[in-house]
């Protein structure tokens, strides 16, 4: 390894840190690679600079950045997981009568690449290429409760990281982890007024198979229509679908679900 170019190096340093579920010290990255530690101080500066790792000053820790999240979720965006989602979703649009839609992780933001319109229902915001603030998004609440805290931090380290719409969102880190925990603890993500006035949706996550979000299959409806019953019937079906699209790509299903009734 010690011999190994600069390059292979670094992505080791990445695969490592992949690895792990929490940030891991660099005297830790320098003996499981069998490395100098001037080497991985570099190596770790260099993926810092380019986004691709955070340091953590106060734990003495290193961990996965925001550009290694985009590098991932590049994946996501191409076809592949597309061709694969796109019959789920018009499955869901089938089984619920309202749009479906599937969004990927982009920084703060979700990116929407796939929309099923339901027959006869309006069109959203949330059309293919659009992007919004993932806090403010079934499905970018989703996906973003399956990241380690750290790299959440990372995402929103102030204030300013966060955009409200219509009034509505988290503003500060702490009430987003409350948010998050909740989507934890529900087993789904949700919003009501957050995007579109009058408008809610239910989402949850697909994860790979190391248990990071790819994406998040949600469905958007009137608000008025759907009561509290129904939303909770809808969302166990929408993380049925998001389960069996995970599934599919050879990732890992969400703790507790069953297996999507709409394959």
């Amino acid at each position: 390894m010690p011999n190994a170019p600069a390059a292979a190096q670094a992505l080791a340093v990445l695969k490592l840190l992949a690895r792990h579920t929490a940030p891991v010290p660099a005297a830790a990255i320098a003996r499981d690679l069998d490395l100098p530690r001037s080497s991985v101080y570099h190596l770790l500066a260099v993926l810092r600079r380019e986004g691709f790792v955070v340091h953590l000053p106060e734990e003495r820790r290193w961990g996965l950045g925001v550009a290694a999240f985009e590098l991932g979720s590049a994946y996501s965006r191409q076809a592949p997981l597309a061709r694969v989602a796109r019959p789920l979703l018009a499955r869901l649009v089938d089984a619920t009568t309202h749009n479906a839609h599937l969004a990927v992780l982009h920084g703060r933001d979700v990116l929407y690449v796939i929309e099923e319109r339901a027959p006869g229902r309006p069109p959203l915001v949330t059309d293919v290429g659009v992007r919004l603030p993932a806090t403010l998004t079934a499905s970018g609440l989703a996906m973003l409760a399956a990241l380690p805290p750290a790299q959440v931090r990372a995402l929103f380290p102030s204030r300013d990281a966060f955009v409200q719409r219509h009034g509505v969102g988290p503003g500060s880190l702490p009430a987003l982890r409350r948010e998050l925990a909740e989507v934890r603890r529900a087993g789904f993500a949700a919003e009501d007024g957050s995007v579109t006035p009058h408008f809610a949706s239910v989402a949850s996550a697909v994860l790979d198979h190391s248990g990071h979000p790819v994406a998040g299959v949600a469905v958007t409806f009137p608000a008025a229509e759907v009561d509290g019953p129904e939303r909770a019937a809808m969302a166990r079906q929408v993380t049925r679908v998001a389960s069996e699209l995970s599934r599919r790509i050879g990732g890992r299903p969400a703790a507790g679900s069953a297996t999507s009734t709409l394959s």
